[in-house]
């Protein structure tokens, strides 16, 4: 059986059966062991990401002709650099050499340049001993802390150099000299792949992305390369492994200039990747991608019909399946433009790594394609740099430099703009709210179907009634609840949402009902019972929330849990007031934790005036976390491009009109 018909089969499970053992009494865990909530989120997740891989090959197989697969091309190129949040402005790269090193049959400058003002990028220069111009490569590293300095990366770059091709290697924020975050004692606090995750997650709310700066950094190291004498203008490649294989992908595919590209041990399929381990950081995951259509195969069919090399490891942690899946795909669209000889595939029988059959296989590549000579290529021997010999600041961290900027600096000039943007367009409130539901996708009410409910068990206490309930909103969701029903005539309602289980507002919920209050309290799916078991490492969701694989599936599949949670508590408000018990009472919603930014987005977007009241913690803006370089458990709270309309506090002013809001003194991150 295929992985995607047994996934549909969990998912229909899941569906058709009552998932549920029923208990001889109401009880706060209404699911059970066996129907496995803690993998609820993770199955529906990837059940919607087969469904949308689904539509992408539907459209794919609609490209026939070379006008088809330019059309295509231009719509992936503008689909990702209008997620990127575009481009800034090209300004000076006052770039300088700051040392020279000979290394025999080659030789390295140690080069800085401005990718942005005040904002600097650390690089290897490799040239050839031989005389110019030559050919030039720009190598993106991988996810080594030393960034520039990796051994393999140095071979690599020695490799291309001694074989007549210049190459340009530089640091990525996060690795090298180029830290974003530094310790007390001056060094760089978290790994890369976490560094670039904490940018990612600073960066949603503005509409841009943690690969928008990488990619910005190697089109202006493309700028430098052009901007020397000894280098070939229209003969640029790119090349790199890992992370580096992901900006040579991105890069390659936004930027014509690239004329040659050989990622490594990167390209696959997002759905093997899925389906297989889940989402990795952040710069690999662009917002809105899978919902959209765009694969690993949409970035190398951007670049069509260029030279490009897939360069891959057998036993990669990028499943090799998907790597091969992409490959076929993108070879029958070379081959519709009249190129097929232009794409080609190189697989060493390895772990993940720019081993020497790859590096290798890149050279020869480059050569034929740059130098227009196909020949082999053997490696030479070389004495890696050390670490302190490749720095190429005196301090070894540009964020130790005069005047130096930040990404974060970076992110709070445009926080401040877009608020100045927001203050100046003061809209109505008719038209705050229709960009508050076009920018988060919530639906609204009269287009949610009423949710499927099973009463689970029931047992009466004095003056009131307790029932376990699963409240079904659509087919794989199941959200396990307690519902308070108080004896004789109900005066008011209440919904309660929290993060932290149904048993954290138990004795609330037991106040309210002997005040004659139906009362209803729940775990919204990814939250208490159906907290998802789909890890990522402590670090990860200690800092970017419960789950951080599911929250960055749903962020690419177009769906944050914002919004998927607010049309869950817009249905359960309904549920709730058409209880026959209720008495069209309105309903008093109580939220906490990482629930709150969605209950405003529920309250602000009811058109059907559900709610008297929203009674929350104090809570951060998003313009404040942008602003928080460690911001922790913010990700899930985010929404893509928001700060571009609207922020919490506007939803909070749109809401007091109608809806009486209870801000209590304590503050929960949001």
């Amino acid at each position: 059986m295929s992985i995607k018909n047994n996934l549909r089969q969990i998912l229909l499970a899941a569906i058709s059966s009552s998932m549920l053992l029923v208990p001889s009494q109401a009880q706060t865990n209404v699911l059970t062991e066996a129907d496995k909530p803690a993998q609820m989120m993770e199955t529906y997740l990837r059940g919607k990401m087969v469904d949308a891989f689904e539509r992408r090959a539907e459209a794919y197989e609609k490209i026939k002709t070379p006008e088809d697969a330019a059309a295509h091309s231009q719509k992936i190129r503008d689909f990702f650099v209008q997620q990127l949040g575009g481009w800034p402005e090209k300004t000076d790269l006052n770039a300088r050499v700051m040392d020279t090193l000979d290394r025999g049959a080659y030789k390295i400058e140690k080069v800085i340049y401005e990718s942005r003002p005040s904002f600097h990028v650390t690089a290897l220069m490799y040239l050839p001993k031989t005389k110019g111009p030559y050919p030039a490569v720009l190598f993106p590293c991988g996810h080594d802390v030393n960034g520039k300095a990796g051994e393999a990366y140095q071979r690599a770059c020695a490799f291309l150099a001694v074989n007549g091709i210049a190459v340009l290697c530089y640091d990525p924020i996060g690795q090298g000299e180029r830290a974003q975050i530094l310790n007390e004692n001056g060094k760089q606090k978290y790994t890369s792949t976490i560094e670039h995750t904490l940018v990612t997650v600073s960066c949603i709310p503005l509409g841009t992305s943690v690969a928008a700066f990488r990619i910005w950094d190697g089109i202006r190291g493309i700028d430098y390369l052009q901007s020397r004498d000894d280098i070939i203008k229209d003969k640029i490649g790119c090349t790199g492994n890992s992370g580096g294989g992901t900006l040579t992908t991105y890069i390659s595919a936004l930027d014509d200039r690239v004329y040659c590209a050989a990622p490594s041990c990167y390209i696959t399929s997002l759905k093997d990747l899925i389906l297989i381990d889940g989402p990795h950081d952040g710069e690999q995951c662009i917002a809105g991608q899978l919902a959209f259509g765009m694969d690993h195969a949409d970035y190398l069919m951007a670049r069509a019909p260029k030279p490009t090399l897939v360069c891959c490891a057998t036993r990669d942690f990028f499943p090799i399946a998907g790597t091969w899946d992409t490959y076929r795909m993108t070879k029958r669209f070379y081959t519709r433009l009249g190129y097929p000889e232009r794409l080609e595939i190189a697989e060493a029988d390895e772990e993940h790594g720019f081993t020497p059959m790859l590096r290798q296989a890149m050279v020869r590549w480059m050569k034929r394609w740059l130098l227009n000579v196909d020949d082999t290529a053997t490696e030479p021997d070389v004495t890696p740099l050390t670490d302190e010999e490749a720095l190429v600041t005196a301090e070894g961290q540009v964020l130790k430099l005069e005047g130096e900027r930040s990404v974060w600096d970076i992110n709070n000039a445009l926080a401040d703009q877009l608020a100045e943007q927001r203050k100046a367009a003061n809209l109505p409130k008719e038209e705050l709210l229709a960009k508050v539901r076009s920018i988060t996708g919530i639906r609204e009410l009269k287009d949610l179907p009423k949710p499927e409910v099973q009463t689970v068990a029931s047992a009466e206490k004095d003056g009131y009634r307790v029932e376990s309930l699963v409240l079904c909103p659509e087919p794989g969701l199941a959200i396990p609840a307690m519902l308070y029903v108080p004896t004789g005539e109900v005066q008011s309602c209440a919904l309660s949402v929290t993060e932290f289980g149904k048993d954290f507002k138990s004795g609330m919920c037991e106040a309210l009902v002997q005040n004659k209050t139906l009362a209803l309290v729940v775990d919204l799916p990814n939250t208490g019972e159906t907290a998802s078991s789909w890890s990522h490492g402590a670090e990860w969701e200690r800092l970017f929330s419960p789950s951080y694989k599911a929250t960055m599936l749903a962020y690419q599949l177009d769906r944050p849990f914002v919004t998927m949670w607010a049309e869950e508590i817009l249905v359960l408000a309904r549920y709730l007031q058409e209880r026959p018990e209720a008495n069209k009472n309105r309903v008093q919603l109580f939220a906490e934790g990482i629930i709150v930014p969605a209950a405003l987005h529920a309250v602000a977007l009811d058109a059907d005036n559900s709610f008297a009241s929203l009674h929350t913690p104090a809570l951060t803006t998003w313009d404040a976390n942008v602003r928080s370089p460690e911001a922790a458990r913010v990700f899930v709270t985010t929404v893509h491009g928001a700060l571009r309309a609207y922020d919490l506090g506007d939803l909070q002013a749109a809401i007091k009109e109608s809806v009486k809001l209870y801000v209590s003194e304590s503050k929960t991150r949001n």
